[in-house]
C-alpha cells in the first residue's frame, strides 16, 4: 500500500494541481479521474485515505483537506518503507472538480521516450533532476503486465523484445507475463528489494533491469543528461534521498488551492453538498456540461 499512496499523490498533482481531484467519484456533475487510462483498475489506497479522513473529521472537523492527506500519506509511506523524511508544507484546499481529459493527457505513459518524459514534467514546472529523482519512487511497488508486455515480445512493432532489456531479466518477466495473457499479473518494480525505499532502482537501470520503458529511458538513451544523474543516485544514497525530498515538496506545490479557493471536503470522494448544488446550478445555465470543466493549463 505504501507505494500506492505515493503514486496517488503523484497522479493527483499532475492533473490540475494537488487538489485531491483524483479522489472524486462520478456524480451528476463530476467525471471522475479514476477511470482515466493511467488510473483505471490500477490506483489503490482510496479506502485508506477515506479511513484517515474519517478519523480526522472525528478529531477536528473541517480542518484537514483531502489534498493535504495525500501529501502527508506519501511522506509517511516513504518513511515506513525506510525512505527519506521531509516536512510537508500544509494548507492545500480541495478542488471542486475533476478532469479526466487532463488525466489522460498529463500523466506520463509507461511507453514514453525521454523527450516525452521531459516534456511531461516541464509542463508541471519540474526539471530533469526532478524527473530522475521522482522516478526513483519505482524503487518499490508493483505494475501490471499490460504496462510493459510489448517490451517483452513486440517492442515498437518489431516482433522482438526491447534490446535494452537484460536477457536474463527478460526471461524472468516472460514467465510472469506470457504473450497474449490477460495482462493483469503483477510484478515488482525492483526485483531485488521490492518493498524497501532505497537506491536500487538506479542500479537496476544500470543493469538494464528497468521494468517500464519510461524507467530504462533514463539510462539507455544515448547521450542523455539523465545518465549522469542515474549514476550519481546509484552510488550516493544521500544524494538521491536529498533530491527526492526536494522534488516531492516541489511537486506537492503544483497548482495548490489556498485561502478561499476550493474547500475542505467532509468526504474525500465527494464535494460538499453546498458546492455540489452551486455546480449543478452553474451547469444548468451553460449550453454544454464540458464548459463547466476547470483546467490549470
Amino acid at each position: 500500500m505504501l507505494a500506492s499512496l505515493v503514486r496517488l499523490h503523484f497522479h493527483d498533482c499532475f492533473v490540475q494541481g494537488c487538489d485531491g481531484s483524483i479522489l472524486l467519484n462520478n456524480t451528476a456533475t463530476i467525471v471522475s479521474e479514476q477511470q482515466a487510462l493511467p488510473n483505471n483498475n490500477s490506483i489503490r489506497g482510496l479506502d485508506v485515505v477515506n479511513q484517515i479522513k474519517t478519523a480526522l473529521e472525528d478529531a477536528c472537523p473541517g480542518v484537514v483537506s483531502c489534498a493535504d492527506i495525500l501529501a502527508l500519506a506519501a511522506a509517511v509511506s516513504s518513511v515506513l518503507a525506510h525512505g527519506p523524511y521531509w516536512k510537508v508544507p500544509l494548507g492545500r484546499r480541495d478542488g471542486l472538480t475533476a478532469n479526466r481529459t487532463l488525466a489522460n493527457i498529463n500523466l506520463p505513459a509507461p511507453f514514453f521516450n525521454l523527450t516525452q518524459l521531459k516534456d511531461s514534467f516541464a509542463v508541471q514546472g519540474l526539471d530533469t533532476t526532478d524527473l530522475v529523482a521522482l522516478s526513483g519512487a519505482h524503487t518499490f511497488g508493483r505494475a501490471h503486465c499490460a504496462l510493459f508486455v510489448d517490451r517483452l515480445y513486440n517492442f515498437s512493432g518489431t516482433g522482438k523484445p526491447d534490446p535494452t532489456l537484460d536477457t536474463t531479466y527478460l526471461q524472468q518477466l516472460r514467465k510472469i507475463c506470457p504473450n497474449g495473457g490477460p495482462g493483469t499479473n503483477l510484478t515488482n518494480f525492483d526485483p531485488t528489494t521490492p518493498d524497501k525505499f532505497d537506491k536500487n532502482y538506479y542500479s537496476n537501470l544500470q543493469g538494464h533491469k528497468g521494468l517500464l520503458q519510461s524507467d530504462q529511458e533514463l539510462f539507455s538513451t544515448t547521450g542523455a543528461d539523465t545518465i549522469g544523474i542515474v549514476n550519481k543516485f546509484s552510488s550516493d544514497r544521500k544524494a538521491f534521498f536529498k533530491s527526492f525530498k526536494v522534488s516531492m515538496i516541489k511537486m506537492g506545490n503544483i497548482g495548490v488551492l489556498t485561502g478561499s479557493k476550493g474547500e475542505i471536503r467532509k468526504q474525500c470522494n465527494f464535494v460538499n453538498k453546498k458546492s455540489a448544488e452551486l455546480d449543478i446550478t452553474s451547469m444548468a445555465s451553460k449550453e454544454s456540461p464540458d464548459e463547466g470543466m476547470v483546467s490549470s493549463f
